[in-house]
């Protein structure tokens, strides 16, 4: 009976040790290993960048180390004037149109200037103008106003996406210039328009 009691704390004791040791090796190889892959990218981001609700990869500007490159068929790197000079894709579409009387952006133009954001972002020596029009309908003073209202509307997309107050500038023409003189409702929903005049420094 006395070796029993003698014996009994230094069992436990060994079997307790025994069981730490089995825990932090088996925790160890789990924080080791990670989640599978895959897994991540699902609880950080969804789908990530296959979504077509904006970020680099529907911009047609591609990640890469510095951001502001994307690969060439020839395996050569295309700069910033390389990729505004391409005719397809959602950065070739550099002008923004509004409905009657409004400032507000349409989920299609909500997408184009995620992209247009994005490469802004991604390239500091890339600085857009941001030219806001209007119909021939209104005053002067009053479609002034509101080819302003419309720039900063596509102004705050883009800051949105993370592009530097520096590299934007915001101008308003009212209905001074239109696109197309007729006076009819296509010729005005023609002229309800931001464009976005690009310079790379």
């Amino acid at each position: 009976m006395k070796i029993f009691h003698i014996c009994k704390p230094w069992m436990i004791a060994a079997v307790l040790a025994v069981f730490v040791s089995a825990c932090a090796t088996t925790q160890d190889e789990v924080l080791e290993d990670g989640p599978p892959i895959g897994e991540q990218s699902q609880v950080e981001g969804g789908t990530g960048g296959a979504e077509t609700g904006g970020g680099a990869m529907t911009s047609g500007v591609e990640e890469g180390g510095e951001g502001s490159m994307s690969a060439l068929p020839g395996g050569g790197e295309m700069g910033p004037a390389e990729m505004l000079a391409q005719t397809d894709g959602l950065l070739a579409n550099r002008t923004i149109y509004f409905e009657f009387d409004s400032a507000s952006l349409t989920d299609e133009s909500l997408r184009i200037l995620e992209a247009h954001g994005n490469f802004i972002a991604a390239n500091p020596e890339v600085h857009v103008r941001l030219e806001g029009h209007a119909d021939e309908r209104g005053s002067r003073e009053y479609n002034i106003g509101l080819g302003d209202r419309r720039a900063q509307s596509v102004r705050r997309v883009l800051l949105f996406q993370g592009a530097a107050t520096s590299q934007i500038d915001t101008v308003s023409y009212g209905e001074e210039r239109p696109v197309d003189p007729g006076h009819d409702e296509a010729a005005w929903a023609r002229n309800r328009r931001v464009e976005l005049i690009y310079t790379v420094n």
